[in-house]
């Protein structure tokens, strides 16, 4: 966001330097995604106790999944951390278009993460954690079925 704010290409920044120490032209930088600040005023109605409780410990809390590729209703949708890419995609999308079978792989935070197998779907769970173990990552949770 920064690089293209500044009129370059958007895309990430490598980091250190931190955007807080050296972001927008130079200069200390707060940077907030959507995300975090549309569910904020949730959290402080309900409490944190209460937005912890989705998930397991260290991925505690509910992310936004944009789901494409082949499946047969692409969406998005907020679901809490730590489903399985199974539940996400069969409550959500209606499945694998043609079936689970006919799955060949699952890219589980965008374009930047590793694709997971067919047998790696079959059990991850979609968060930070669980995603590392399989040596892919959650990235921003844009899942592409393939």
């Amino acid at each position: 966001m920064i690089e293209s704010l500044e009129g370059k290409q958007g895309k990430p920044r490598l980091k250190p330097p931190f955007p807080a120490n050296v972001g927008l032209y130079g200069c200390p930088t707060t940077v907030n995604n959507v995300e975090t600040i549309a569910v904020s005023p949730t959290i402080l109605r309900r409490g944190p106790e209460w937005f912890s409780s989705f998930g397991r410990k260290n991925n505690a809390g509910t992310k936004l999944f944009c789901i494409s590729g082949h499946v047969n209703n692409p969406c998005t949708v907020e679901e809490e951390m730590s489903i399985s890419l199974k539940d996400l995609l069969e409550k959500h999308c209606g499945g694998v278009r043609g079936g689970w079978d006919n799955l060949l792989g699952v890219i589980p935070g965008g374009s930047s993460v590793p694709v997971l197998s067919q047998p790696a779907c079959e059990t991850v769970l979609m968060d930070f954690d669980a995603l590392k173990e399989v040596r892919s990552g959650l990235g921003a949770a844009a899942v592409i079925v393939m």
